[in-house]
């Protein structure tokens, strides 16, 4: 059982990235998914979830309006497409998955994690 987080990059205030993660060995579409990012010497922060049964989408105020949370299941991944990205969007982004789950940004309501992709947003 492995998710694997992968899309990071650097790139200029006002771009664009697409985060993957992608699941091996189980089905994504039993877990709600959620990304979390992490700035050195910060707590990890919820950025977007979606949820396991209705695919149900819930976003940070800071993300609301640029970033978009979809499944596609036929990859059995979750991508997060981000655009307009803002240097504060700098950080390591991991995603998580949380069997039979609503999609919320409580850490410990996850089953897994996948390793962290960096994202550096310069200004």
């Amino acid at each position: 059982v492995q998710l694997q987080a992968s899309g990071g990059g650097l790139v200029q205030a006002g771009g664009s990235l697409r985060l993957s993660c992608a699941g091996s060995g189980f089905n994504l579409d039993y877990y709600a998914i959620g990304w979390f990012r992490q700035v050195t010497e910060k707590e990890r922060e919820g950025v977007s979830f979606i949820s396991s049964r209705s695919d149900s989408t819930y976003y940070a105020d800071s993300v609301k309006g640029r970033f978009t949370i979809s499944r596609d299941k036929a990859k059995n991944t979750v991508y997060l497409q981000m655009n307009s990205l803002k240097p504060e969007d700098t950080g390591v982004y991991y995603c998580a998955a949380d069997l039979y789950g609503l999609g919320t940004p409580k850490e410990s309501e996850y089953d897994y994690w996948g390793q962290g992709t960096l994202v550096t947003v310069s200004s």
